[in-house]
């Protein structure tokens, strides 16, 4: 078997976000993300976790593009028929005022990092096949060198299927294409010209958090994240309420996944940045587009272990996870890192993400075509709050 087919058989092992017997629920969470350890030199695996505002340099105080998130309290988590074990136990948190990105940072903001920097993203360095073949079974053999080089993963619908497909199958829709990069987002004679206001993709945690670095920002945490995508709405199923998710709402699946997406909402891929409304606080594209990393590790009982720290009536003060890392799905990783929002690939059928609450685990040196970015800053806040008074509210009743 050559690299590709281990990486393709891999994915049973080391996947899948919500595989059956994983989960409770509808989601499928195979078609939205999965963990694929191809690692490379430099892995974000091997770097020490930094806490929040660590990962700042420079000291910049530029806000342009950012909204101010006024810092209060909320219930993090859900108990919606949607939600997974992990978004339980509904728990009070407590989180300070920073200021976010308005929208996932795009083709363009990243070239103008990768062009001052010379920064190689993770998909386009050749794989370590020493690495890589601790994540393979025993014996398995080097494969030609031709077939360590760079790629990454892209989202492929079956072809010539038109009835039902295994959902647990997840090799059928995600293939392994070497020269795929945030460049050629569907491998070697894609390009992202006509893309540069998209959200930028394929980078692992560590290409989002070199950029945040540079930019002298910092990845939010999962509270801060989930926090600023309810704009400041309280227990709401969406982003923008319990009205039932539409084409209107944000770029999701429409169809019948993963054969037949109708591309009714304008796209079937990823979309132009502020392409839909954003929520109370100003932001775009918290619900659908592409994934986003946080800085925090992955635990499914995060919330449980939380809980009992502060007590049931306890507010837990800006959480992150820091350490211990651990996901049933993925028991092989040493680093599971947390996504959120969901993609233009959910659809309720499979994937329910788009929601605030939702939570997903993926290996810090995967890359995938549907998971990008956004940052986050620690600066003052504005002499005059941008917020919408309407939804400015920050005091939350139990959902």
């Amino acid at each position: 078997m050559n690299l590709q087919g281990w990486m393709l058989a891999g994915l049973g092992a080391l996947a899948l976000c919500g595989v059956s017997g994983c989960d409770e629920g509808v989601d499928g969470g195979g078609g939205c993300c999965f963990s694929l350890s191809s690692v490379r030199p430099g892995s974000a695996a091997s770097t020490p976790e930094r806490g929040p505002g660590c990962e700042q340099s420079g000291g910049g105080q530029d806000t342009d593009g950012m909204v101010w998130i006024p810092g209060g309290e909320f219930w993090m988590g859900s108990t919606d028929p949607l939600a997974r074990a992990d978004e339980s136990p509904v728990h009070r948190v407590s989180v300070r005022g920073f200021w976010m990105d308005a929208t996932e940072v795009t083709n363009a903001e990243f070239e103008a990092f990768v062009k001052a920097t010379g920064y190689l993203t993770m998909a386009e360095r050749r794989i370590d096949w020493e690495e890589y073949r601790r994540h393979l079974p025993e014996g398995a053999p080097k494969p030609p060198d031709e077939e360590l080089a760079p790629g990454s993963v892209v989202f492929s619908p079956p072809a010539g299927v038109d009835r039902s497909v295994d959902l647990r199958r997840h090799e059928l829709w995600w293939k392994w294409v070497e020269g795929a990069c945030w460049k050629h987002p569907e491998g070697p004679g894609s390009t992202i010209v006509d893309r540069m206001n998209h959200p930028v993709v394929h980078v692992a945690f560590e290409d989002a958090r070199a950029y945040a670095a540079w930019a002298g920002k910092r990845l939010p945490t999962e509270a801060e994240w989930e926090y600023a995508a309810r704009g400041g709405l309280s227990g709401k199923r969406n982003v923008w309420g319990d009205e039932p998710i539409d084409p209107t709402r944000c770029n999701t699946w429409q169809g019948r996944f993963p054969v037949h997406n109708s591309g009714e909402d304008g796209y079937i891929g990823s979309s132009p940045v502020r392409s839909f409304a954003p929520n109370g606080y100003g932001l775009h594209d918290m619900a659908g587009n592409v994934w986003e990393w946080c800085v925090d590790l992955y635990r499914p009982d995060a919330y449980a272990r939380r809980l009992r720290e502060t007590g049931a009536d306890g507010v837990c003060q800006d959480p992150v996870e820091a350490s211990g890392s651990f996901d049933p799905r993925h028991p092989h990783e040493p680093e599971v890192r947390v996504i959120r929002g969901g993609s233009f690939l959910c659809h309720d059928s499979y994937c329910a993400s788009y929601r605030p609450s939702a939570r997903m685990a993926t290996s810090p040196d995967t890359s995938l075509s549907h998971t990008g970015f956004r940052c986050v800053l620690d600066a003052p806040a504005p002499t005059e709050n941008p917020v919408r008074e309407s939804h400015s509210s920050n005091s939350e009743e139990l959902p």
